[in-house]
């Protein structure tokens, strides 16, 4: 028998020292512990009820893993790559505390159905903790877009500037944008919260369990429908994944355009001392090293989504070791998004925007041309001729070195005998966004009252 092993009653031979290391799960899958412990908790009770263990060694079991997490909890548990993985270790502890009863724990179950019970309670719980720091954010975002909601800046389109918007509109683009993240985070739990515990090791067991029991001891509000596919599904982990490479993204974006905007040129905001370093040469400088470090750690997100579907593109049915290979990749994505979490909500609540600078960046790149497009249109123009109208005169402004607001009117009027000297109101910075006063518009008095409703949803979670 291969020493040590709990499987080795096959084995003549010990484990070659190279292949313990390289199939040991132990030093990363240890995370797992509280998810398996509770899984094997559930699994005693339930077996004890249906009459597979008695009561008295169901009560041994459940007494000795509350033992060992208590041990694991303060840092006392041995771990030991021997043993391969977070199973075994806690199985062959419990064995050390109760003897003979801790070797029928493993009865009606597979490493198979347990690892992926562990896994699905994992992203569970991960889950629900990324959706309350995305609304954590959302919430710091809400803030800012109140308090700047009449602050004017340039809205860009391909880095251009193109039209004017309010800050506060701006804020809760991104409140949006997070808002997809937590519904999609929501959707992703659904198909995670399904119990496979009782498939066993590909085909179900012949004792008769009550698995119903088993995933309301545990909160899961579905049993798997096939024992084949519960073993071996992996989707649940790539749909996290790919959740979590989105919401990297979506943190990316925002942290270029922090980076943006607290440059020099820009100007617009102040990230804070506290979310910013300096430089071990230029004394003068003041980087905005967290937000790019935010948009940088995007890579190794989205890495993980690949990773994982590379894993399982040429896996047959059922459970494959390749799969050891799912957990590493899912921990560091969650810790990845937690920490960026952690880091933007409080910048976001310290930015402070320039309200001057944005102003007058608005002021350059003829922002108001559309308006003013739009102006001849309601004058009696199609838009295409109105357009041809405006091209013109934003040529004029170029060749005069001025913004088309600051066109004198008898040099517009020689591009159209519509314009008159109302043409002002339009061609103002507050004049256009107040004109953009309908739901999900620019206007101060939309972005309040988008504001309001975004409290109120956030308050409801």
């Amino acid at each position: 028998m291969s020493k040590g092993k709990l499987w080795g009653g096959r084995f003549h031979y010990d484990t070659d020292n190279a292949v313990e290391r390289f199939t040991a799960s132990e030093h990363f899958d240890r995370r797992l512990a509280r998810y398996d412990i509770a899984g094997s908790i559930a699994h005693a009770r339930m077996l004890a009820v249906c009459g597979v263990l008695t009561r008295s060694e169901s009560d041994a079991i459940i007494e000795g893993l509350h033992a060992i997490a208590v041990e694991i909890e303060e840092g006392r548990f041995q771990w030991s790559a021997g043993l391969e993985d977070v199973h075994m270790n806690i199985e062959a502890r419990l064995t050390e505390l109760i003897g003979e009863a801790g070797k029928k724990l493993h009865t009606a179950r597979s490493r198979n159905d347990q690892v992926a019970t562990d896994m699905r309670l994992f992203v569970c719980d991960a889950i629900d903790r990324l959706r309350a720091g995305i609304t954590g954010l959302q919430s710091a975002l809400v803030e800012v877009a109140d308090t700047y909601a009449d602050a004017i800046m340039p809205g860009f389109t391909h880095l251009q500037t193109a039209q004017p918007v309010t800050c506060g509109h701006h804020m809760l683009a991104w409140v949006e944008m997070l808002e997809r993240d937590w519904q999609r985070m929501g959707d992703c739990r659904t198909r995670a919260d399904v119990l496979p515990l009782g498939s066993a090791a590909l085909a179900g067991t012949s004792f008769d369990i009550d698995r119903q029991m088993t995933a309301d001891e545990l909160g899961f509000t579905a049993l798997s429908r096939n024992s084949l596919d519960a073993v071996s599904d992996r989707d649940f982990i790539i749909e996290f994944a790919s959740a979590l490479a989105i919401l990297a993204v979506h943190f990316s974006r925002m942290a270029e355009e922090m980076v943006l905007w607290a440059s020099e040129p820009f100007g617009f905001v102040d990230l804070g001392d506290a979310f910013c370093t300096g430089s071990s040469i230029m004394p003068q400088k003041k980087n905005p090293d967290v937000a790019e470090l935010v948009r940088g750690k995007t890579g190794r997100v989205v890495g993980h989504l690949v990773a994982l579907l590379v894993l399982m593109k040429g896996q047959p049915l059922a459970y494959n070791r390749d799969n050891q290979e799912d957990k590493e990749p899912v921990f560091d994505g969650l810790d990845t998004a937690l920490a960026c979490l952690d880091v933007l909500t409080p910048m976001v609540r310290q930015m402070e925007f320039d309200e001057d600078k944005m102003r007058q960046a608005a002021q350059r790149g003829h922002a108001t041309a559309t308006d003013l497009a739009d102006y001849l249109v309601r004058k009696g123009l199609p838009f295409r001729d109105a357009h041809q109208v405006v091209g013109r005169s934003v040529t004029a402004a170029e060749t005069a070195g001025v913004d088309l607001a600051e066109l004198p009117l008898q040099a517009l009027q020689e591009f159209c005998e519509h314009i008159d000297k109302d043409v002002f109101d339009v061609l103002a910075l507050d004049g256009s966004v107040a004109a953009r006063d309908h739901p999900g518009g620019t206007a101060p008095a939309r972005v309040r009252s988008a504001v309001n409703e975004a409290r109120e949803r956030l308050a409801q979670r």
